[in-house]
């Protein structure tokens, strides 16, 4: 009986890692892109200093659900100067495989290029949002570790995402919906939606997904 508890943890492990890949085998947006594929060259993993602003604290694989986050999300909402409610609704979106450390590795090992943390993000997006950040010595390795960080560097995604967005634009989407596009399928797809381009199946299943989830997104970071 002891044997076969010690086993059981991987047991879940190997559960959850299956259940992501038939997930993103599924063709939805299972595989959100955060911006750019990752870069090819990858640096050895790091066990970075944690930052003053961000929690280092391990958590459990119960405690990643968004809710958990809404005081990371109102922080650093606040920090890049986007709209807490798209953030909360990006981690709604970005919630549909299990998180933690143990499982996003377990499923880097068989997918190099998935993306890391609460909130999904690629290592190219992560290395090009942290540059000049306060944030910036912490390697894209950290993010399964810690998810505040990961909460951080998606508001400064969303951030200079926007940044790239027009004054006008001829499309339907709003601000939000369009920064939220980008964040799924990259800057480049978002300034075509801007320009009034439609958005294949994926992006838009990506939107309606952020739509179901705006409303309880802006009860959490309101109330």
């Amino acid at each position: 009986m002891a044997e076969r508890g010690a086993k059981w943890p991987w047991a879940v492990l190997a559960l959850a890692v299956l259940g992501i890949w038939l997930y993103e085998r599924g063709g939805d947006s299972a595989t959100p892109s955060a911006g750019a594929p990752p870069a090819a060259s990858a640096p050895a993993p790091s066990a970075g200093t944690p930052s003053p602003d961000s929690s280092s604290t391990p958590r459990g694989s119960a405690d990643y659900s968004p809710p958990r986050f809404v005081p990371e999300v109102r922080k650093y909402a606040a920090e890049a100067g986007v709209d807490p409610q798209l953030v909360m609704a990006i981690l709604f979106n970005e919630s549909y495989k299990p998180h933690g450390p143990d499982v996003e590795r377990a499923w880097q090992k068989m997918k190099p290029e998935a993306s890391f943390g609460i909130a999904n993000m690629h290592r190219a997006a992560y290395e090009e949002c942290r540059r000049n950040r306060s944030f910036a010595a912490r390697p894209w390795e950290d993010l399964p570790d810690d998810p505040a960080l990961a909460v951080q560097a998606a508001a400064w995604h969303l951030h200079d995402l926007g940044a790239q967005l027009p004054a006008k634009w001829a499309g339907s989407y709003n601000r939000n919906e369009l920064m939220a596009l980008g964040y799924n399928t990259g800057a480049g797809n978002m300034l075509a939606f801007a320009r009034g381009a439609n958005p294949g199946p994926e992006a838009r299943s990506y939107l309606d997904r952020l739509h179901d989830n705006w409303a309880k997104s802006g009860e959490l970071v309101k109330a």
